[in-house]
């Protein structure tokens, strides 16, 4: 399975290698892009019988070609073949565009700069990115079964690549955070947080800037500001905490802040699924991939209007009940979205495809 640890697409790999493993897969984790930090190389060593394998290979998105991306593509297939593994989960599907894989492929569309582009921006794809939009249809086409985490990603991946039929929907699982370490310094609740690739324009740190600047308590944003393309961020009003390991995040999550993202562009959200397993009240962007994963557990608001979001956030901090209330339907939606769900789901699409006598057949 390949993975890179600039993003969510981490997270949902461990979790399902964890969950993979639990079911008595051995699991081979070949990581693009930059090296993992030290705390998520921790994570992953606690994962029975997980290998890890730096490939040094470009992230899919920040490839400078055609020709690079399919290089990777390449070196994918040759790294399954000596590792002698059963099926490979590619988490771009990009990898597999012209390139012959020994074994099956599942590809897992998490994003794409296409669908993207079409939520941030909006227009016309720029002509430079055009080869990856023809790359990535031609991986979806390849792949031997395509997914996606949410139905309302499934069909703008169909629609917009015009594919036959739509991914498989396998929602993403999250296990519960660790126990929570310290408060960083200066935080007393009740305060707002939000967390992410907050470099991501997608992810919409703007409007959630200028939200803060009509509030009369803390609004904290936890992840990094700058991205591997170059992206920055550079909020004004809220609190930029960095990237923080899994304890620093469980202690600001235990203490059910309101969780906001007024993203408008997000195929799942795990971090909005970590909050709600704390029982975070949740105030999120008016968008299909939210109101699929959490209905009526959340407040929604339009993605754009600060104003907006100011205002829900501001009514739930008033009233502790509401944020109680909030806080627990969001919790129990969540229970929706285990690991066990996801890995006993994936398992249904890997085995069809397995061999007799392969490890998971």
């Amino acid at each position: 399975m390949t993975a890179d640890a600039a993003g969510g697409v981490w997270t949902y790999a461990l979790d399902l290698a964890a969950g993979l493993a639990a079911q008595g897969a051995t699991p081979v984790l070949a990581v693009l892009g930059p090296a993992p930090r030290g705390d998520q190389l921790v994570r992953a060593a606690a994962i029975p019988g997980l290998e890890l394998l730096p490939t040094g290979l470009p992230l899919d998105w920040l490839a400078d070609g055609p020709a690079e991306l399919r290089a990777s593509g390449e070196a994918l297939a040759a790294l399954a073949e000596s590792a002698r593994v059963d099926a490979v989960q590619l988490n771009s599907p990009a990898h597999a565009a012209g390139v012959a894989f020994p074994v099956p492929v599942v590809a897992v569309s998490h994003s794409c700069v296409v669908t993207w582009w079409d939520a941030v921006v909006g227009g016309a794809l720029p002509p430079e990115f055009t080869w990856h939009a023809e790359l990535m249809r031609r991986g979806c086409l390849a792949a031997s079964r395509l997914v996606a985490p949410s139905r309302a990603f499934a069909e703008a991946t169909a629609r917009r690549y015009a594919l036959p039929r739509r991914p498989v929907v396998v929602h993403n699982g999250r296990r519960p955070m660790a126990a929570a370490g310290a408060l960083p310094a200066g935080v007393s609740s009740p305060f707002v947080l939000t967390a992410g690739r907050l470099w991501d324009k997608g992810k919409n740190l703007r409007a959630l800037d200028l939200a803060a600047a009509r509030l009369d308590l803390p609004v904290l944003a936890a992840g990094p500001l700058e991205g591997p393309n170059g992206d920055r961020a550079e909020p004004r009003n809220l609190r930029a905490l960095g990237s923080l390991g899994e304890p620093a995040l469980a202690a600001l999550l235990a203490q059910r802040p309101i969780y906001a993202s007024l993203a408008l562009y997000e195929p799942f959200g795990l971090a909005v699924l970590e909050a709600a397993q704390a029982g975070c009240p949740l105030v999120l962007s008016d968008i299909p991939t939210f109101r699929e994963i959490w209905g009526a557990a959340a407040v929604y608001v339009p993605a754009r209007d600060e104003a907006a979001a100011a205002a829900a956030i501001a009514r739930l901090a008033a009233d502790p009940a509401e944020r109680a209330r909030l806080g627990g339907a969001a919790r129990r939606r969540a229970a929706r979205y285990t690991v066990e769900a996801m890995a006993g789901a994936m398992l249904d699409v890997y085995r069809p495809l397995l061999l007799p006598g392969s490890v998971a057949a």
